[in-house]
């Protein structure tokens, strides 16, 4: 945010200053249960509080056994590892249909384009116990109901709309000349795609992905309805931990995806920056 210029009134400081306060309040509640996670995921003891020997910062308070569970038991490693199998398959299927999608939804010439983009995004507006029931009703007529593939086309299904908007948003400045010249010169349009749209386009593509993946590693809702036992995810078995045994394993588990999602998040934000540059923009 701007610094105030030396010439800016009472009325201007104090609205300044306010809405700089308000700013830190706000981001202060949306990010303090996150870093009370952090430190509670080292208790040395099972509960899920600060003990007297935490808050007196005593090194015997701490602890990773709770990690060293959460790497070495079985009843985390299936899960996380049913969650590395379909969470980069249901990206790779919502970033190739979500790309195609927004490249043909942002041809001018495709009739009633807002009405089908509306349908393609629907599934980021309606509730996702809605959409997991749906989802269960219609899986289970085509057999798809409890088995790996029903998990990850509904995956899938709720991470193209994010790739369709990253990648509608990278093609608002995408400039079509490129494509008719490529098409002058004699590339076909799989060749020009790969060769010049693609390249341009990649940023949002990836951070559609980007995502994508992290929706499907973090949801639960929807692999409670169309999955079963053997498709059993990190999120499901954190949401079983907490109804059935209160184990701070769960906190480990949960600093764990917090890792990750920091590291995606500060990806897209390289990734929007180099867009950016690319676009002749001064990045923001």
């Amino acid at each position: 945010m701007a610094a105030l210029p030396p010439y800016a009134s009472t009325g201007q400081k104090v609205w300044h200053y306010s809405y700089l306060a308000i700013c830190a309040a706000i981001f202060f509640f949306l990010i303090a249960p996150i870093l009370i996670i952090i430190p509670l995921s080292f208790n040395a003891e099972n509960f899920f509080t600060f003990t007297p020997e935490m808050l007196a910062l005593d090194p015997e308070g701490y602890s990773t056994k709770h990690y060293r569970d959460f790497f070495t038991n079985p009843d985390w490693q299936v899960p996380l590892w049913n969650s590395l199998k379909i969470a980069p398959v249901a990206t790779f299927l919502s970033v190739a249909l979500g790309t195609l999608a927004a490249i043909g939804l942002s041809q001018p010439h495709v009739p009633f384009r807002r009405a089908i983009m509306a349908i393609l995004i629907s599934p980021m507006i309606v509730p996702l116990i809605i959409s997991a029931a749906g989802m269960y009703f219609f899986y289970s007529r085509i057999g798809l109901q409890g088995t790996y593939w029903g998990v990850v086309l509904a995956h899938a299904a709720l991470g193209i709309p994010f790739v369709i908007i990253t990648v509608t948003a990278t093609l608002v400045g995408f400039d079509r000349s490129l494509t008719r010249a490529a098409a002058n010169l004699g590339a076909g349009p799989v060749r020009t795609f790969f060769k010049v749209q693609m390249p341009l386009i990649l940023p949002g593509v990836v951070s559609g992905g980007l995502f994508a993946f992290i929706t499907s590693f973090d949801e639960v809702v929807v692999v409670l309805f169309v999955g079963s036992a053997g498709q059993k995810t990190l999120p499901w078995q954190m949401f079983t931990g907490l109804r059935e045994q209160i184990s701070p394993t769960i906190l480990a588990a949960a600093t764990v995806l917090i890792s990750i999602s920091v590291v995606l998040l500060v990806t897209l934000e390289v990734l929007r920056r180099r867009s950016e540059r690319l676009r002749g923009m001064s990045p923001g």
